[in-house]
């Protein structure tokens, strides 16, 4: 599994960007070995984190290179004011089961 996290810095967000957002969420969701989506805002609300996790690596590659995907990042400047991507491989996750989440937890595969 993938994790695609988005870090930004928001900058001024208007009905084009939530049109797009929305229809990047779609991409996303349409992609076989699309798995989930989360987000995250800094307490201060200066960053913001827009994280997607994939099955494979080819699935996070169908996203990368989707044609609209593609066109909303030329225009990342209208609506950010910075960002950083971070491309993971999880290894494993865990917890104390009282949280229902997408990712597996690993412990509890190799018990089963």
């Amino acid at each position: 599994m993938y994790i695609a996290a988005f870090i930004y810095r928001p900058g001024q967000a208007d009905d084009e960007f939530h049109r797009l957002s929305a229809l990047i969420d779609e991409i996303a969701a349409g992609i076989p070995g699309f798995v989930g989506a989360e987000s995250w805002r800094s307490p201060d609300g200066q960053l913001s984190n827009a994280s997607y996790y994939w099955r494979d690596k080819d699935s996070l590659q169908a996203f990368a290179t989707h044609p609209r995907h593609l066109d909303a990042k030329r225009q990342y400047r209208k609506w950010y004011d910075g960002y950083h991507v971070v491309i993971s491989e999880v290894q494993r996750a865990y917890g104390d089961g009282s949280l229902r989440h997408f990712v597996p937890d690993s412990r509890r595969q190799r018990q089963g």
